[in-house]
Order: C-alpha cells, then structure tokens, then sequence
C-alpha cells in the first residue's frame, strides 16, 4: 500500500506598499513613480544585488534602503508575518522566508523575546511560541 503524504499549500501574500513598516511617505511616492505599488512588485524586479542597486541608482537612494525594504516585502508574503510582523522578524536578525524556514522556533522566540526587553521594557508584547512557530511552518511552505 502507498502512502500519501499531504502537503498543505499557503498563498503568498501581496500588499501595498504603503503597509510596509518604516516606509516613509517620500519614499512611498519614490517607489509609486516607478510602478512599484505593492510587496509583490518590488520582489519582482529586485532578485538580484545588479537590480536592487540599479533600482537604488534610479530611485537615488542608497542601496541599503532597497534591501530593507526587499526583505520586509519577503518576510510579509508569509500569512501569519504578514506586514504587522515582518518590521519585527527583521530587526531580530531574520531578512528572509528561506533564513526564518531554517531557524529553530525556540531561538527565534529568545531573539524576538530579548529584543522586545531590550527595546521596549515590555515581554508581553512578545509574540507567543505557538505563532512563531506558524510563522517557520508558512516559511517552509513558503521554501518548497
């Protein structure tokens, strides 16, 4: 008799642009000048460093502000991450889908958790272990 192993599917998420953290409003007007309106869209044209820093040259802004805001987008396809959860995933030391599909759920929650003291004085507003987890579960769907 086979087995039939059932692999769940997520939907990558798409957002406005605009609903990414630390975004300000001069760059949002940047990025909408050049067609980029949504997370998907800059993820579409920037997979490579020659196109993060040609879209950099274009916009005439510094290289760096384009990987933050590339590894926000790919952090918010995640359902669970989503825009509400991305800022903080990359300020704990995660920049991508594939880097969050590897780490263990136990240290992430540490990281995220020793942030959220050092920064804010304020452990409750820690992401519980259980959500953390869905976030490397979507990530390693997300990976395949």
């Amino acid at each position: 008799m086979k087995k039939i192993t059932k692999i769940s599917s997520i939907k990558s998420q798409n957002w406005s642009i605009d609903k990414l953290p630390g975004l300000s409003k001069e760059h949002q007007e940047l990025l909408t000048k050049y067609g980029i309106t949504s997370t998907r869209k800059i993820l579409e044209i920037t997979h490579t460093s020659q196109q993060k820093l040609i879209l950099a040259s274009k916009l005439k802004i510094h290289p760096q502000y384009i990987k933050k805001w590339v590894a926000l987008a790919d952090l918010a396809r995640i359902p669970t991450v989503g825009y509400e959860y991305c800022g903080l995933l990359l300020h704990g030391g995660i920049a991508s889908v594939s880097q969050l599909s590897q780490i263990p759920v136990h240290r992430l929650h540490q990281q995220i958790l020793k942030l959220q003291v050092s920064t804010m004085q304020r452990r409750d507003l820690c992401p519980t272990v259980d959500l953390v987890q869905k976030w490397i579960q979507q990530a390693q769907l997300l990976s395949l």
